[in-house]
């Protein structure tokens, strides 16, 4: 990768009903608060919250949901990637997909670039009420999603995702320098801080997790603290829980010269290239098998 200018735009979702007029009027905040970023920022590349054209929770049965988002590309993702093209920006944004048939709708993040649509990535990892199976609305996506630009090799996941070490893992192996992770968390800051600096420093990458803040349709409430963590694990920028951006200079000359943050103690591993991967091989079967946690908790077996 080279060095570039990076930022997160954390967006409030309209707290209406969601129709088609809450679509336009959430994706005219954003693209609007997406301008206003690049103008003062400079970025180079832009992350949005998960599901930023509609909120998290819709607050409609899913085959509504269906009929209110489009296909990718469609129209719901048009004024993105105008501003992309315009702006001449990377642009990460999140948004439901309407699938192939009725009742099948993706949660996605979308990467664009000055040309249009460069990647899709498809949320493996659903939040519990989320999923369709569980009488949610989403369908779960199938593989990773790793795309060459002339920023670098940036990889997608999203909110929920960032919990499972392996997407992560798998995504960083496959080529990563960024990892962009837009969300919509529902749980504390201090997991959200947690699981982008673990996933970060797991995986020696740069990763800009976009979170959404207010409340959606369905009333529930977001907290911002959208972040760019480091390779080494380093908060170099956090929002608080109001609509705004932050921003980072991102520069791989640089990403592990020391340690820790300040350090002059130079950085002596790499967790990619250190793996002990006789042991992975010998717990394949292991690692794969189906588990549980053994603690009780509040979803009953299926």
């Amino acid at each position: 990768m080279r060095a570039c200018t990076v930022a997160a735009v954390q967006v409030a979702p309209s707290p209406r009903p969601l129709c088609a007029e809450t679509v336009a009027d959430n994706s005219a905040r954003a693209v609007a608060l997406v301008r206003d970023c690049v103008a003062a920022t400079g970025a180079e590349l832009v992350v949005l919250p998960e599901s930023v054209t509609t909120g998290f929770t819709p607050g409609v049965d899913v085959e509504t949901l269906w009929r209110l988002v489009s296909a990718v590309p469609g129209p719901v993702l048009a004024p993105f990637a105008t501003a992309a093209a315009e702006l001449g920006i990377h642009l990460v944004v999140g948004t439901y997909e309407r699938g192939p048939e009725p009742g099948v709708v993706y949660n996605a993040a979308v990467l664009l670039g000055p040309s249009g649509v460069l990647g899709v990535y498809r949320k493996t990892h659903p939040f519990a009420g989320e999923r369709r199976d569980r009488g949610g609305w989403v369908t779960p996506g199938e593989d990773i999603c790793v795309v060459s630009t002339p920023l670098g090799r940036i990889g997608l996941i999203i909110c929920f995702d960032g919990d499972y070490p392996e997407l992560s893992r798998i995504t960083a192996i496959s080529g990563a320098e960024i990892i962009c992770r837009p969300s919509a968390l529902l749980r504390s800051a201090d997991l959200w801080t947690l699981t982008n600096r673990a996933r970060a420093y797991d995986n020696h990458v740069y990763l800009i997790g976009a979170n959404a803040t207010g409340v959606d349709a369905a009333g529930v409430c977001y907290f911002g603290n959208s972040m760019v963590v480091t390779p080494t694990a380093d908060v170099v920028a956090r929002a608080a829980s109001h609509e705004c951006w932050v921003s980072a200079r991102l520069d791989p000359a640089t990403a592990l010269a020391s340690l820790t943050p300040g350090s002059s103690v130079p950085q002596g591993f790499d967790h990619l290239a250190d793996r002990n991967l006789a042991l992975i091989r010998r717990h394949a079967d292991t690692l794969l098998g189906e588990a549980a946690t053994p603690f009780p908790h509040g979803r009953q077996p299926t």
